[in-house]
């Protein structure tokens, strides 16, 4: 027979051990956690990434910066956090936002809590709109419930057909919980191209008047940028009550890229796969694009986005 002495030595040493193991600290570093309340981002770690990471986008990086650490420092924000990045393909919206995904949940894209939708994939038929907003609606439910801090990436607006997004706008709105489900600690983030004319547009206009790139602000681009979204019928965002309520905190804009930022893009791409940056490579990857207006040729008009398909071409040398 067991003494009674051993039998209590042994309970107890279980009950520690047990309760070593279930300490969140010890927990969570295995296994992926919802942030704790009252965590704040790293602001000078978010700033030098953007920093070295994206090209070109002083407008985007200066917005997204102050609008994500104003929302994390406040301690009892009064309804989620809502940017809508628009820009042609290439120019950056899904790099910042991976960055961004990062720095809330550190699996980024491959965290549990970090979402991503593409129109094309999750919404394809005109048919199923009643559905998938009915199906949008009890996925983010679930899923702020699981994490407060959720955060979710709808790409492809531009695509997605209209009326859909607004299932997601009580979760948007001021209200303190919905159904019992508080939403004012997440993230939406939509990436769209529309809009992207308009932007182009505004930065031809500051370039052939002699103004500097860096000198466009956000209000010479929001006002017009929140109209033409909202009567694009492709957009996504047509005739949106999200828009209509005033819900999204920033329309942020993307400017076409330069032929010197297609080089950045060439530098960094040549640095992630471990090559020694020759100039020559990054200036012929970067003649290879093409540009416009034709005559000027000034920004890509794909911005970055083929930049690893052309540096494959020049691997040997």
């Amino acid at each position: 027979a067991l003494e009674p002495l051993s039998v209590g030595l042994g309970i107890g040493v279980a009950s520690a051990l047990t309760g070593y193991l279930s300490h969140p600290r010890f927990y969570c570093s295995y296994v992926e956690c919802c942030p704790c309340d009252g965590r704040r981002l790293n602001a000078s770690a978010l700033k030098a990434q953007l920093d070295d990471r994206l090209f070109g986008q002083h407008l985007a990086k200066d917005v997204v910066l102050k609008a994500v650490m104003g929302f994390s420092n406040n301690p009892s924000p009064k309804k989620p956090l809502m940017l809508s990045l628009h820009g042609w393909a290439g120019t950056g919206k899904n790099f910042l936002s991976q960055i961004l995904a990062e720095h809330v949940h550190p699996a980024g894209l491959r965290s549990k809590f970090v979402h991503l939708f593409l129109a094309t994939l999750h919404f394809p038929h005109h048919d199923q709109v009643k559905l998938y907003k009915e199906q949008l609606q009890n996925w983010i439910r679930g899923n702020v419930s699981a994490c407060p801090s959720s955060v979710f990436i709808f790409d492809e607006m531009d695509k997605m057909h209209p009326g859909v997004i607004d299932a997601i706008k009580p979760f948007l709105d001021y209200y303190e919980e919905v159904d019992g489900v508080s939403y004012r600690k997440a993230i939406f983030i939509f990436l769209s191209n529309a809009g992207g004319d308009l932007i182009n547009k505004a930065a031809l206009d500051f370039w052939t008047s002699g103004k500097r790139r860096e000198d466009i602000q956000l209000k010479d681009l929001e006002p017009m940028l929140s109209v033409g979204v909202f009567n694009n019928k492709n957009s996504g965002l047509w005739h949106s009550s999200i828009i209509d309520r005033n819900l999204i905190d920033y329309f942020v804009p993307f400017l076409p890229l330069e032929h010197r930022h297609v080089k950045m893009c060439v530098r960094a791409e040549m640095a992630a796969r471990g090559y020694v940056v020759d100039e020559e490579v990054v200036k012929a990857v970067a003649d290879e694009m093409t540009y416009f207006p034709k005559e000027q040729k000034i920004f890509s008009d794909k911005g970055c986005k083929t930049v690893q398909a052309k540096l494959d071409i020049h691997e040997d040398l």
